[in-house]
Formats: C-alpha cells, structure tokens, sequence
C-alpha cells in the first residue's frame, strides 16, 4: 500500500516538474517581436502615406494591453460608480476608444504636449496621472489630481492641458501651445484633439489657417466616434471626410480602432512636424460604447445590435490580444494574469476614492495664480472672504 502511494506521489512530482519546465520553456520561447500588415490610411495632400507593414514587439505589446485594460476597467468602474451617486455631475466615457489614446501616445514622447476635451480621463492616465488620482477627482476628493476642484472634464499633468469642458474651444489653446513649442525651439510637437460634434465649429477652421500660415508643429486629431452627442456625423456634417476639412493642411483617415494603426500615422504625422512643415489634420475612426455622456443611455439614437456588433468584431482591446496570441507573442494565462493585476489597482484606487476626504472650503480659491503671494478673493457676498494661495 505504502509503495503504491510512494509511486502515486512520485509521478505526481515527475508531472509537476514536467509542467513546470514545459511551462518555462514557453515563456522562454515567445516570440520577441512580429511584423503585422495593418489597414492602409486615406490621406489627403500627402505625396506618401504610413507604413502597411509594421513591426510591434512583445513588452511593446504587454504595455498597451495592460494600458488598454486600465483605462477600459476605469471608465468601467465609474460607470458603477456615478450609478451609484458617489460621482456626480458630468462624466464622458472613454470605453471603445481605448487605441486612439495608447496608440498616439506610442508616436509621440511624454515631452511632447496634447490637449483634448472633455472625454480625458483615458489621456490623463497615458499622460501620466495615476488611476488613483483619477479616481479621487471623479469623486472630488483632496487626492485627486486637481485637488478634487476639476472633476470629470478638468484634469491636467505635465504637457497635457486638459480637459477642456466648451466644444472645441481646446482647438485654438492647442494652436498656441504649439507656437511656443516652435517658439522655444524645442522640436517638441502639441497633439490637439476635438470630437466630430465639434468638427462644425468655426474657431477651428480660424485655427487651420493660422497653424498653417505660421507652419506650427500641431497635429489636430479629430476623434470621430460617429455621433456628436445623439446625432450621427451624416445628419451633422454636409461632408464627412474630417481628414480633408483642413484643405490647405495635408491629411490622413485612420482606423482608430486599431492601435497599431493609429501608432504609425501619428509617428508619420509628428515626423512631418518636426521637419517644419507644419500641420497635419487626422482623422480617427473610432467609437464609444458608452451614451455621450453618463446622462444619455446611448441606445435611443442607435441600437444595441450596433453596439454588440462593433464589440464583437472591432474591439481594439481584443484585437491586440488576438495579435499577440496567434504570433506567440504572449500566453492566455499571462494576460490573464494582467486582467487581474489591472482589476486589482482599479478597486484599490476606488477605495481611496471613496475614503479621501473632501477639499475643504478654505482650499476652495487656491492655485488661480501661479508663482504670486497670497490675496484675498470675494465669497458669494462682499462680507465672505476666502484666501488664494499660490
């Protein structure tokens, strides 16, 4: 009996150590990196468009899946949480359109600027705030990343400026950061994004013509997602083709769902900058699973079929992930792995932004200036007095 157990056990350890091994020599033999063929881009006045053939390696890809999954398991998790009146007020979701963020930060350095609108919590985490920072400034609490007084539509880190909450007034603000780029002499570019909704506006096309006439190093990224809050971009706009509205300014059409895609069209778009040509007008098509905004259920305008069918068959979380499967590139237990690391840091942070405590009303008027001493500002009567420290 004894003998039959010893045996039993012994092959137990032979099969485990086999696993093991077999298990470590897979790891060892991913593959380091693969050429993918991605969509071609529609360009507009360009001579050349970007690459079809690129190339993506393994930690290259293990950091945009772990980067898509946090923002996806973020937007996610303030849905619950807005559902639950611990956010309030408004909260533009960025769930769908998880490439257009990693895949333009991919073509650009941290040192380079951007500035978009009001669906920024995605860019405030690629541009490097914290998820828990995030978090905290959903719920305005004194750890979020504008002290908890900026909410939803007004977070900001080094070289991102928001968060802008008026259509398409981020377009103009974008312009003028890329001339003191080329002021500065710096080759640094400015990435200014804007929605399809606010396609329409003037100050947009005002800015196209001074970005081109002072040859500033702007690449201005229409997101377009295919409605403008409810309305569809053919009911909008007498033409949809975003990437040719700046007519003087080259343009290139890209599938936004794809990061590889985006990558190498903003890399394209930010070498041409940098060479001084001035800008370059893109256009991302993309989409949200989300209504507008967390006040639109985002099924009156659209069909749930719709949804599902761009989910199934577009997503560009699962679309990486299928990439890296079939080339070797990653196991399914090791994304796995990540899925769980990510949905761990996402309720820490939720934790913390629910236990922070509220700014108080004496920080309420701090930070209007930059670099000034102290002064007094006027409450809502002559008699309340706060105090602005810098």
């Amino acid at each position: 009996m004894l003998s039959n157990i010893s045996n039993v056990l012994r092959a137990c350890a032979q099969r485990t150590g086999t696993a093991v091994v077999m298990s470590a020599r897979t790891y060892a033999d991913f593959t380091p990196q693969a050429s993918f063929e991605i969509k071609k881009c529609d360009i507009h006045k360009f001579d050349a468009a970007p690459a079809t053939e690129v190339v993506m390696t393994r930690e290259e890809g293990l950091k945009y899946y772990r980067t898509m999954q946090m923002i996806r398991r973020m937007e996610l998790k303030a849905d619950q949480l807005y559902k639950q009146k611990i956010i309030r007020g408004f909260c533009h979701l960025y769930d769908g359109q998880e490439a257009c963020a990693v895949g333009i930060e991919a073509g650009i350095n941290l040192t380079d600027h951007l500035i978009t609108a009001y669906r920024a919590h995605g860019y405030t985490y690629t541009r490097g705030g914290s998820v828990k920072e995030i978090m905290a400034e959903l719920t305005g609490r004194r750890g979020g990343i504008a002290k908890g007084k900026g909410g939803s539509m007004h977070m900001y880190t080094k070289h991102f400026y928001g968060g802008n909450g008026i259509v398409g007034a981020q377009v103009p603000l974008g312009a003028g950061v890329a001339l003191a780029c080329q002021y500065q002499g710096k080759n640094e570019l400015c990435v200014c994004l804007y929605g399809d909704g606010a396609a329409n506006q003037g100050q947009i096309f005002e800015t196209y013509n001074m970005a081109a006439l002072w040859k500033l190093p702007v690449i201005f990224i229409c997101e377009n997602n295919k409605y403008g809050m409810g309305t569809s971009v053919e009911r909008a706009a007498a033409s949809t083709d975003y990437f040719k509205r700046g007519d003087f300014i080259p343009g290139l059409r890209v599938d936004g769902m794809d990061l590889l895609c985006v990558r190498e069209a903003t890399k394209f778009a930010a070498d041409h900058c940098r060479a001084g040509k001035g800008p370059v007008l893109m256009e991302l098509q993309t989409y949200r699973y989300h209504g507008h905004s967390m006040s639109d259920p985002g099924v009156s305008y659209r069909t749930r079929e719709e949804i599902q069918e761009v989910r199934s068959k577009s997503d560009p979380i699962s679309m990486l992930k299928d990439r890296m499967l079939s080339n070797n590139m990653a196991s399914v237990e090791e994304l796995k792995e990540i899925d769980v690391e990510v949905r761990k840091h996402i309720e820490e942070a939720a934790q913390f932004a629910t236990t922070d405590p509220e700014p108080p009303l004496e920080e309420l008027c701090n930070h209007m200036f930059y670099n000034e001493p102290p002064l007094e500002v006027r409450g809502t009567n002559p008699w309340a007095k706060l105090k602005s420290i810098s």
